[in-house]
């Protein structure tokens, strides 16, 4: 089962100007092993300067791909806070992924899925595929990068790493670390697709995919991308659109069920199960708190959101303050929304209207 594209819930209004698979042969990993025959999918929106100035990259979330409009079209195109007519965008699907870069699914030397037999990925290594790829593509210091959750970390990680390849760099709902919260609402995600009794420890592509357990494993994400208040509004103890009494038919449900496992059933025509638990296992080993650090004149943005419980806005501001004690120049902000750690995807002009002083001054800077 290879996912090549990432389904929109409808057609993205603006298209890519390029779309490639570039090969960038084999990765040797933070771990020491060798990933042979890399390939990454990288998707380009608008039109890069020969020299890459008007380049912004935006890495992706845990379940996103690089067709960057498929999950942020609302702030990406003419006129919008992502300007094609004015900046260039790249998005690149992640190693480990299933839209196109090398994943579990992706076939190994022997001709089949690499299912069990993939490594463990980091961000790190994430990056390491991304520079590669872009060196191939002739791309070089860039006017900035944004991304949020499992994009953000990605932006943090090419900004420690390489801390003058960008002018600016905006980090929205997520931090330098990875917390133990975080590790054990990872944990039983993965675990509802392991105890699936058709996972088959991960070789499952020549039966039935595990997808009861794909399915918990979004039930269980989507309660933690959510706030208390935003499901007490829309959902509260209302039962079921559809009809039922939970106080009279076992069967029946609340209206906040019926969400939930809309969603997981959603989720299962876009997402393999090895990669969900791949990327789950590299959020987890992120933690960039001890890496060293170079003088940089990077400037920084980082937003946090007042009702996201996964990466609260109290912990993104100590990550911010740690960045300005290494040296960086910081800006930080709370964007005020009910829709916890998802709001950077469903809350765009106020996000929009948040970073304004940091795209001003990218723009005024190509």
């Amino acid at each position: 089962m290879t996912l090549s594209s990432q389904p929109a819930d409808h057609p993205p209004t603006l298209l890519p100007t390029f779309e490639q698979d570039v090969r960038i042969g084999a990765l040797k990993l933070a771990n020491g092993e060798l990933l042979d025959d890399v390939v990454q999918r990288v998707t380009i929106y608008g039109t890069p300067r020969a020299d890459s100035s008007n380049v912004v990259f935006v890495p992706h979330a845990l379940t996103g791909s690089g067709r960057l409009t498929d999950w942020w079209e609302g702030f990406i195109g003419p006129g919008r806070a992502l300007d094609t007519d004015r900046i260039a965008l790249v998005g690149i699907n992640v190693l480990g992924s299933c839209y196109g870069s090398t994943g579990p699914s992706s076939l190994a030397a022997n001709g089949k899925p690499y299912g069990s037999r993939f490594p463990v990925v980091s961000v790190a290594d994430m990056v390491s595929a991304q520079q590669a790829a872009l060196a191939k593509l002739g791309i070089g210091r860039m006017a900035g990068v944004i991304g949020g959750s499992l994009g953000a970390m990605q932006g943090l990680q090419w900004i420690l790493r390489e801390p003058d390849r960008f002018r600016y760099g905006m980090i929205l709902g997520a931090y330098d670390y990875f917390s133990a919260m975080n590790l054990a609402l990872n944990a039983l995600s993965r675990a509802a697709i392991q105890y699936d009794p058709h996972f088959c420890a991960g070789d499952y592509y020549d039966g039935v995919a595990p997808e009861y357990g794909v399915r918990l494993a979004r039930m269980i994400a989507m309660v933690t991308y959510k706030s208390k208040v935003l499901l007490e509004e829309r959902f509260g103890r209302r039962p079921d659109r559809a009809g039922g009494d939970p106080a009279k038919d076992p069967r029946a449900r609340f209206d906040v069920e019926s969400y939930l496992e809309y969603q997981g059933k959603k989720f299962v025509s876009r997402m393999d199960a090895n990669t969900y638990l791949a990327l789950t296992r590299a959020m987890d080993l992120f933690d960039l708190r001890d890496h060293p650090t170079a003088a940089t004149t990077t400037e920084l943005t980082f937003v946090g959101i007042d009702s996201d419980w996964l990466f609260t806005a109290s912990e993104i501001e100590e990550a911010a303050q740690r960045f300005r004690l290494r040296g960086f120049p910081v800006s930080s902000y709370v964007l005020h929304s009910s829709h916890g750690h998802d709001a950077f995807l469903a809350d765009l002009p106020d996000l929009a209207a948040l970073l304004r002083p940091s795209l001003r001054a990218l723009y005024g800077s190509l």
